[in-house]
């Protein structure tokens, strides 16, 4: 007796059509997820490359950082090493001139004067003498005021303060430009007489 296939051979057919989708869906899925792990892997390393590109950066920034600290610093040890070398030439130029103007002060000084202090003190580009002491009279200052005037390493004497006192003599405060390390050569111009800012004696103020 001959075998009959009751199945209608379209129902068959879709089976198989949708079998065929699903496995060419399994494999696109599959396909997917390895390219996508295989991108995860590459952009992985790739992202590790660089992290450790910028490792190496900032280890390199870091020294060079450092390097740039010690180099300022030495820049530093420069500038005071060339500063105090400056001092210590500009004093090695000053000691003659300090050593005239000490003896030109000894010169200056008329009898009945007595210094008690001399004192530097800075007045823009030019240094200044600052004089205390006592005199017997008036008079006594004005001299030490025209000696100076008339000196080759002082210069525009001033006269800030003069107090009488009980005892003999009174004490004055005067200062004075020093002109130290040059000497100004007779007849180049007259040297300018002193001034009197603030004097108060007794018996009136001092006279030049």
């Amino acid at each position: 007796m001959p075998r009959i296939n009751l199945l209608p051979w379209r129902e068959e057919q879709r089976k198989e059509r949708k079998l065929a989708f699903l496995v060419a869906l399994g494999v696109a899925v599959l396909a997917a997820m390895v390219t996508t792990f295989a991108a995860y892997l590459l952009f992985d390393s790739m992202i590790s490359g660089q992290q450790r590109r910028n490792q190496m950066l900032r280890g390199q920034i870091k020294l060079l950082d450092k390097q740039i600290e010690e180099i300022n610093s030495l820049e530093t040890e420069k500038q005071r090493f060339i500063a105090r070398m400056e001092v210590i030439e500009k004093l090695q130029r000053s000691r003659p001139g300090i050593v005239h103007v000490f003896d030109e002060i000894v010169k200056t000084l008329p009898d009945g004067v007595y210094l008690t202090g001399v004192q530097q003190v800075n007045a823009g580009a030019s240094k200044r003498l600052k004089f205390e002491g006592v005199a017997q009279s008036s008079t006594r200052v004005s001299s030490f005021m025209r000696n100076i005037d008339a000196s080759e390493w002082l210069r525009n004497p001033e006269l800030e303060v003069v107090q009488t006192s009980k005892g003999p003599g009174s004490s004055f405060t005067l200062t004075a430009d020093e002109v130290a390390g040059t000497q100004d050569e007779p007849g180049k111009g007259a040297v300018p007489k002193g001034k009197i800012r603030k004097a108060g004696l007794g018996g009136g103020g001092v006279q030049q």
